[in-house]
């Protein structure tokens, strides 16, 4: 993280220090354990005061994991309180969300959750494409493999994130490094590298 390669996601639960000058991401903790009910914006808006919103690449509104229609419930009453923090809001899309529609004015990040099955599908590529159309970002969650990290960044997702650093670092950190460095070398239909 201090070198910039990657960047640091927190959650109401980890309790750990940002590095100085490291980008950041919030998640709300609401997949596995963490969640802290209504005291979610309060620790949100700690973090921003703390690390400053010009370092923090989005905050996600809560959500219910595998919830389309929850989800939406959940994360409205939530995106412009995100963004009156000066954070991008992102909006956890769920199986079956777009059959339900998407908030698309309310948020500025897409991201990807859902099952596993359904993130790397069909529909979470074209709801990728329509963010990406519509200028906005897009993210991934729970990518823990070199295979994820490649329909990541074939989605266009812009950040990713996993636990496999969580779980080994010391091996894991030279596997991610690996895979990373397979990504930005390979090549691409335009010439050159992606």
């Amino acid at each position: 993280m201090s070198t910039g390669l990657i960047g640091c996601m927190t959650t109401p639960a980890q309790g750990s220090r940002i590095p100085d000058g490291t980008l950041y991401a919030c998640d709300n903790g609401k997949f596995g354990k963490g969640w802290p009910g209504a005291a979610w914006f309060k620790w949100l808006e700690r973090t921003v005061n703390r690390y400053g919103a010009d370092r923090c690449l989005w905050a996600v509104a809560p959500d219910k994991p595998f919830d389309a229609s929850g989800t939406l419930e959940e994360s409205l009453p939530w995106l412009a309180r995100i963004r009156e923090l000066a954070v991008p809001a992102a909006f956890a899309a769920q199986d079956g969300c777009d059959l339900l529609g998407l908030p698309w004015e309310e948020f500025d990040v897409l991201f990807l959750g859902g099952s596993t099955e359904w993130k790397i599908g069909p529909v979470a590529a074209r709801l990728s494409e329509e963010a990406l159309a519509r200028g906005k970002t897009v993210h991934m969650g729970r990518v823990n493999s070199l295979r994820r990290l490649r329909i990541a960044e074939d989605f266009g997702c812009e950040t990713v994130d996993g636990t496999c650093l969580a779980f080994g670092p010391d091996k894991n950190l030279a596997r991610l490094r690996g895979w990373l460095d397979e990504i930005d070398s390979r090549p691409t239909l335009f010439g050159g590298t992606s």
